[in-house]
């Protein structure tokens, strides 16, 4: 449990990083500005524990340079382990949770600051210009991006939690974890208290996504989240959590992957077989 809640840490600290990076160099907010929506942001549905500290970040004053704080600080981020093991434990019990997975290969490339310090300077795109005409929209859909992208990475933690727990016989009490975590845990949120009614109401619940409360605020979020996405990418800024998070929700609500084609692919190179669609049992095909 301590290890998910760490997992969806590494997820949520990569998102309002990414929404940070996209405010500051994409539209040019300053720490002061970032400190007034950040604070504002925390007295509504994102107010949690991590929204507080950032926008007290945010404030701070570096004594030495008189610059943001946070602006002087390396751009290299470390880690203990635990996103990794979480990473790895998900592939061992084949449950997918790719914001936090891109949350952690988002930390491992910071890490290497003098390869990429070589790399902008021969490597084309788009840069950002920190400006837009479109700035008061974008900063509006970024609250709710990262609403809608935050609720997701929950999603994906307690889907972790519920598969893990069917996989080793934990018989966890998902609701009971949401109540831990809202007491006094770095991921502590006010909708800790959904995640609990949610599990009240329907105790077997498969995911997150399809509680009422979660399915109609990601639903009415997500074009938020598609905009800033579509923003960042124009302006060359890399947002994997924010894109993993929407690819997670667009991969769950469709009843139809591409995974037939890869089914056919296996079949042709390895004879692995496939299923039809159409029939039961288990078919194999002379290609060629």
């Amino acid at each position: 449990m301590k290890m998910v809640h760490n997992g969806i840490e590494y997820g949520n600290m990569q998102l309002i990083a990414e929404i940070y990076d996209a405010l500051h160099r994409g539209l040019g907010l300053e720490a002061s500005e970032l400190h007034t929506l950040f604070d504002h942001w925390n007295q509504e549905e994102l107010s949690s524990y991590l929204m507080e500290i950032t926008a007290k970040i945010f404030k701070k004053t570096d004594e030495e340079t008189g610059q943001p704080l946070v602006e002087v600080i390396l751009d290299k981020a470390g880690q203990k382990g635990t996103g990794k093991w979480t990473g790895q434990d998900a592939l061992n019990i084949g449950y997918p949770i790719p914001t936090i997975n891109a949350a952690l290969t988002a930390r491992i490339l910071s890490a290497y600051k003098a390869e990429r310090q070589k790399a902008a300077e021969v490597l084309g795109g788009p840069q950002p210009t920190g400006a837009s005409s479109d700035a008061a929209a974008i900063t509006a859909s970024a609250k709710s991006a990262l609403y809608a992208a935050t609720l997701i990475t929950y999603a994906q933690g307690f889907g972790m939690l519920r598969t893990a727990s069917e996989e080793y016989g934990y018989q966890l009490d998902f609701g009971d974890i949401a109540r831990i975590w809202r007491g006094g845990c770095i991921i502590r949120a006010v909708f800790l208290n959904d995640i609990r009614a949610a599990f009240a109401a329907e105790p077997d619940l498969p995911n997150l996504l399809l509680a009422p409360y979660f399915r109609d605020a990601v639903g009415s979020h997500q074009k938020a989240l598609r905009q800033v996405i579509q923003f960042a990418t124009q302006a060359g800024i890399a947002v994997p959590a924010l894109s993993a998070s929407l690819a997670y929700y667009d991969g769950y609500r469709s009843g139809t992957l591409p995974a037939n084609l890869i089914q056919a692919q296996r079949d042709f190179f390895g004879a692995h077989t496939y299923q039809r669609s159409d029939q039961p049992g288990i078919f194999h095909t002379q290609w060629e």
